[in-house]
């Protein structure tokens, strides 16, 4: 997955109303967007290095969007939109072993009434629905966590995977830890209890479970590595 524009450094200001960050860039303050509604627990310190690009788009009012932030010397992705991208780029390149080659991938497909998954993964006599959830928290060293904030979005997609499982398909959480100083992932009980029990029992219903880092360039991001995980 490569970047729209070249990337641009800066020093990380502050974030406020969730989706604007001031940035220094030189010897100036811009306002850029935060593309990413999460918490962003640990990475919001005043001074961290960050990378944004420009967009190519004439009528946006924020001119800028923030990619990277550094945190404790390792470079953190946290842009939510480009998650995906690195799964579908994965998966064309058959960098997921779990899944065979000559697979047909759809994006966005809806199950039920309310639900859309973020991939359907089909071959003959086969059909998965695949979730992607990404992670940027860390609180102990090597050590990468989800969620960083209550998600009852994510217990929602587990509530529906579930009910895929009944109707035959092959169920997925991806773990995308946008990072690339961690040697295992665990579920942050403490944070949402609710979650991480929800993903246990799913465990025992079938549910895979996968978790991979990633590798940045200045180009973009790839998925890299598979990851420990621990229930």
């Amino acid at each position: 997955m490569n970047f729209e524009n070249r990337l641009i450094s800066g020093v990380f200001i502050k974030r406020y109303k969730r989706f604007f960050v001031d940035v220094q860039i030189k010897n100036k303050v811009i306002t850029a967007h935060c593309p990413n509604t999460g918490s962003m627990k640990g990475l919001l310190k005043e001074g961290n290095k960050v990378w944004l690009c420009r967009s190519n788009n004439p009528d946006r009012k924020l001119k800028y969007t923030l990619q990277i932030i550094e945190d404790n010397k390792s470079k953190v992705g946290v842009n939510t939109h480009l998650t995906n991208k690195i799964v579908l780029d994965a998966l064309k390149n058959n960098l997921i072993k779990e899944f065979d080659k000559d697979i047909v991938i759809k994006p966005e497909v809806k199950f039920g009434k309310n639900t859309r998954f973020d991939f359907l993964i089909t071959k003959k006599n086969y059909k998965a629905f695949l979730e992607v959830k990404n992670v940027t928290l860390i609180r102990k060293p090597k050590i990468a966590e989800f969620p960083d904030a209550i998600t009852s979005r994510g217990a929602k997609h587990i509530d529906e995977l579930i009910k895929a499982s009944k109707k035959g398909y092959e169920i997925y959480i991806a773990f995308i830890i946008q990072r690339e100083d961690c040697n295992q992932f665990v579920i942050a009980r403490d944070i949402d209890p609710q979650y991480s029990e929800l993903l246990s029992k799913a465990v025992k219903k079938k549910l895979n479970i996968l978790c991979y880092d990633c590798k940045f360039s200045s180009k973009g991001i790839k998925l890299n590595k598979k990851i420990k995980f621990k229930i």
